[in-house]
């Protein structure tokens, strides 16, 4: 792969381990990286006080300004990026995702990009039932329990054509050939 669009959403769930994992690969490989982040994301991103980490570490950087600014669809469309990867993607993102709603940055970009060749690989949080275990914004350890229709509607978006639901975030290294060191 050479590059590569990574979309944040709202999720805290997996943020932290998922930005260190896009961190390595970024150090690692020679992969051009662009970063867009929904308008939650960004939030999300601030409250785990991150949002200056990946500024930095992600230059080519861009924020929702609407379902389709900026123009990050019709290059992924195209074959411009060689994957797209939603990760950590939120219960909302998923279910839009799956019912094919495209009104925010992040799903239209998944809606359009589906209709071409282009890789969708997704991490969305709410995947098991039961419960999981995750870190909040202060850094402490937080139980969440799994609501049965956010899985459900996770496993529909893993049946969904063009999308492989990715089960943690250390699934990204095998997405570009990399070993977990």
């Amino acid at each position: 792969m050479k590059r590569i669009a990574w979309g944040i959403t709202g999720s805290g769930d997996q943020i932290v381990e998922t930005y260190q994992v896009m961190r390595d690969i970024k150090e690692r490989t020679d992969i051009e990286f662009m970063v867009f982040l929904s308008k939650e994301g960004e939030v999300v991103m601030k409250w785990y006080r991150m949002w200056d980490g990946i500024q930095r570490d992600f230059p080519n950087f861009k924020t929702d300004a609407g379902p389709n600014s900026p123009f990050i669809a019709g290059p992924l469309q195209v074959g411009h990026y060689d994957a797209l990867i939603i990760a950590p993607a939120t219960a909302n993102s998923v279910a839009k995702i799956v019912y094919g709603i495209a009104d925010s940055l992040v799903t239209n970009v998944v809606a359009q990009t589906a209709k071409g060749d282009t890789p969708i690989y997704i991490l969305a949080v709410d995947q098991k039932r039961g419960t999981v275990d995750t870190v909040a914004p202060n850094g402490k350890k937080m139980t969440l329990k799994m609501r049965e229709v956010d899985v459900s509607n996770s496993e529909k978006l893993g049946q969904m054509e063009n999308i492989t639901l990715l089960e943690k975030p250390e699934d990204l290294y095998a997405l570009v050939g990399l070993d977990k060191e």
